[in-house]
Formats: C-alpha cells, sequence, structure tokens
C-alpha cells in the first residue's frame, strides 16, 4: 500500500472516529516570533467548540491553518477526515469560513450576495433557489433580500456572511471573531443560530474574545501567546480551578503561569469581560 493511501485511511478514521478537526503540535512561526505553538486539539462532530482568548493569542493563525489558507511550520492538521496539508481543496470544500471582516460586497443585495457565492460553491438552477430560500428563511433574512449588503444593520451583516458560509451545507464551520462589535441582544440571537446548527449536526469552531460567550461552548481552549493554556467544559474548568466565571479562570491561569496580568476593559456598549490586545 501507498503512503498516500495509508494517510487517506488514517484520516477517514479519524472522520469515522468522530473526530471532525484534529491537530498534533501545531505550529506556525513568522520569522523568529512563534504565533501558534505546538497545539494539539480534537473537535468532535456535532460539538461547539471555542477558541478563547485575547488580541494576538493566535485563534486567527490557528483557524487559517485548519481551513487551509495558511501552511503550518510544523506538526499537521486533519479536517473532515482529511489531512489539510495533502487535501486542502477537498478540505475547503467540505467546510465554511467566516472572516473577522465579513466578505460579503456592498453593492450586492442580501440574495445576490448569496447567488455569488452559491455560484462559487458549484450551487445553480434549482438547487441554489431552493438552498437560497432555506437560508434566507433560517436567518431571517427574507426581508432585506433586496437590500444592499452595505446598508444592512451590523447584526443582519453578520447573518448574512453567515449564510454565505453555510450555504452549501458544510460539515463544519469555523467562525472567526463572529459576533465582534455588534451589541448584546444580536450576539446573543447569533449564538441561538450557532446551537441551531450544532443540534442539525454541524460542527463549530468559534474564536472570540468575549469571556462570557465561552459559556455557549460545549468546550473551549483557552489561548495565551500561541499556546493552549486550558481545555475543557466551561463547567469543568471552573470547577478545577475553583472559579466561578470563565474570566476568574483566564487571569489565575495567566497569574499562575507567571505571566502578566491582561486587563478586561469595558466594550463600547459598557460590558465587561472584553479581552484586550
Amino acid at each position: 500500500m501507498a503512503d498516500g493511501d495509508l494517510v487517506t485511511r488514517a484520516s477517514a478514521d479519524r472522520w469515522e472516529d468522530g473526530a471532525a478537526i484534529q491537530t498534533v503540535e501545531l505550529t506556525r512561526r513568522f520569522g523568529s516570533f512563534v504565533a501558534v505553538e505546538r497545539v494539539s486539539l480534537r473537535v468532535r462532530r456535532g460539538e461547539v467548540f471555542g477558541l478563547l482568548g485575547p488580541n494576538g493569542a493566535g485563534k486567527t493563525t490557528l483557524i487559517r491553518m485548519l481551513c487551509g489558507l495558511l501552511s503550518p511550520s510544523a506538526g499537521s492538521a486533519f479536517v473532515a477526515g482529511l489531512d489539510v496539508a495533502r487535501a486542502g481543496e477537498a478540505v475547503r470544500r467540505r467546510i465554511g469560513y467566516m472572516s473577522q471582516r465579513f466578505s460579503l460586497y456592498p453593492d450586492l443585495t442580501v440574495e445576490e450576495n448569496l447567488t455569488f457565492y452559491g455560484g462559487v460553491y458549484g450551487i445553480r438552477g434549482k438547487p441554489l433557489r431552493t438552498r437560497l430560500e432555506e437560508v434566507l428563511a433560517e436567518l431571517a433574512l427574507g426581508p432585506f433580500r433586496e437590500s444592499l449588503a452595505r446598508d444592512l444593520p451590523l447584526g443582519y451583516k453578520q447573518r448574512l456572511a453567515l449564510g454565505c458560509a453555510m450555504l452549501h451545507e458544510p460539515p463544519i464551520l469555523f467562525l472567526d471573531e463572529p459576533t465582534s462589535g455588534v451589541d448584546p441582544r444580536a450576539r446573543r440571537s447569533f449564538w441561538d443560530l450557532i446551537h441551531r446548527k450544532a443540534e442539525a449536526g454541524t460542527t463549530l469552531l468559534v474564536t472570540t474574545h468575549y469571556m462570557e460567550e465561552a459559556e455557549y461552548c460545549h468546550r473551549i481552549a483557552i489561548m495565551d501567546s500561541g499556546k493552549v493554556i486550558a481545555l475543557g467544559s466551561p463547567t469543568r474548568l471552573k470547577e478545577e480551578h475553583g472559579c466561578e466565571s470563565i474570566q476568574q479562570v483566564f487571569l489565575k491561569l495567566l497569574r499562575g503561569d507567571g505571566g502578566s496580568t491582561w486587563q478586561t476593559p469595558r466594550s463600547p456598549s459598557g460590558e465587561s469581560g472584553v479581552l484586550g490586545s
């Protein structure tokens, strides 16, 4: 059996074993700077998995490696049972990616944006029309279908970006800081959408710097300076560290590691529990 066959079989075994995403000592360096250092994770199928940490912790770099947009310096990553380094194109067909800066066309309507992304994913004709109506209904975007993307409230731009990412019904969604900058009500509503997707069987990996959003995840990995410094369910992490909140867990971990103490400034809406850079 060829080496490539061995890799394919091993990757398929990971998928069949329930691992939607798996990394083994995944590392990314930029010159002498280590952005992600030896990260090992296993995300189960149908799980809402959060990456929590301040800006610069390595969350976006990690998610870009998992999407095949950035090559690792060392280690390996498997997504949907595929080795990202060997099967990047196949991986990208099986995932949806919502970046920090919503990749929308401001001069196109909601419907035109979705139609464009449908074409990118190879969905056309009746299947596209059917899927477009499903997405508009699921995300409550129907009343805005003829609105230009640039004119949407931020919370609905966020929904449209999610709609573009999930139009082709991928089994895995990567959402990078999807709720950044929106008000608390819109954030809560968006997390309701996330949980409905998970209940339908989609795996979601979500990065955030909002402390309270960690409570909405099945499990979280807390990152700092490119490393995972804690991993587990929010309840388990709070119990292990004798804390009442994930914010307390985070600060306790940093103090215990001898790192600098992060401040948690208030967001523009007046909330605390937002990790600063």
